[in-house]
């Protein structure tokens, strides 16, 4: 979260057992907030809400191991079993349904299905989302890999030998390349950079690694950008600004996260890039704090 400067300590004191905890976003940093609140002590209720119907799980692995071809299928990447956190950590679970809205007056989380959800304190853990191209939203084939469903899908399509075009020579985007690669495809990578990881890694090493793209079998296309993708229903080509076509069955979009704050519109708390709070990550709303 963006830091708004040095303030006291405003850490939220949740201690009495008829207290309600609510966390919003049901990822590491959801689930490691609720552990620590039973950890310090904290016996009143807790409710974790998530807009996935998984469990918490890990996501760095879902563009790795979890793409390698395998006829065992993919290994959970689910941090606790069910169990631990319903029974031992007492956590009620509200999964499958996002946040839409929150009241910091009235101290009231909104859902998508319609639920309320009241709190005495509050934690946004609701993280980043990967950013999507505009007018794909409808688009079949069309994938980020942020999520266990994204990659669920992504994985069956490389399994299926989809012509694979990956937009985005980044991390995300060279694994899901990797992934294609060991099932004999030859997956098309766009990168808008003249040189892929750049910013990351620097010229020098940017280079090498365009290199390993291009020895195993990727066609890699730098220093240029996308113009469309197109399909009926069902993405059929992508269309690049130098006006190549290249058909497409798969288009796996990397380009990068951007900060899940859309629900908070209206909420009264500073937003920049990102939720602004102090060194606590306190957000200043008062008289109600949320963290």
């Amino acid at each position: 979260m963006p830091h708004r400067g040095s303030a006291p300590d405003r850490r939220v004191e949740i201690m009495s057992d008829d207290r309600h905890l609510v966390v919003v976003g049901a990822s590491l940093a959801g689930l490691r907030a609720v552990e620590a609140a039973r950890t310090e002590g904290f016996e009143g209720r807790i409710t974790l809400i998530g807009a996935e119907r998984h469990l918490p799980y890990d996501r760095p692995p879902l563009s790795k191991a979890y793409l390698d071809k395998s006829d065992e299928g993919p290994v959970s990447t689910e941090f606790r079993a069910e169990s631990v956190i319903t029974d031992q950590l007492d956590v009620k679970l509200l999964l499958g349904t996002a946040a839409v809205g929150l009241d910091t007056a009235d101290r009231i989380v909104f859902l998508a299905d319609g639920r309320e959800v009241r709190y005495d304190a509050l934690v946004i853990a609701t993280g980043a989302q990967a950013r999507s191209l505009p007018g794909t939203a409808d688009l079949a084939g069309v994938h980020t890999l942020r999520t266990v469903d994204d990659a669920v899908s992504v994985r069956a399509a490389l399994d299926a030998g989809a012509r694979t075009v990956v937009i985005g020579a980044g991390f995300i985007g060279s694994e899901v390349a990797s992934g294609a690669r060991k099932r004999g495809l030859v997956p098309v990578v766009i990168e808008a950079l003249p040189t892929p990881l750049v910013r990351a890694v620097g010229q020098e090493m940017g280079a090498v690694l365009a290199s390993l793209h291009t020895r195993n079998g990727t066609d890699l296309r730098c220093g240029v950008g996308v113009a469309s993708i197109e399909g009926d229903g069902r993405v059929q080509r992508v269309v690049l600004e130098d006006g190549t076509v290249i058909d497409a069955d798969l288009v796996v979009v990397g380009a990068g996260a951007i900060p899940a704050v859309e629900w908070l519109e209206g909420a009264g708390l500073t937003i920049d890039n990102g939720v602004v709070c102090d060194e606590n990550l306190w957000t200043g709303v008062v008289p109600h704090r949320v963290v």
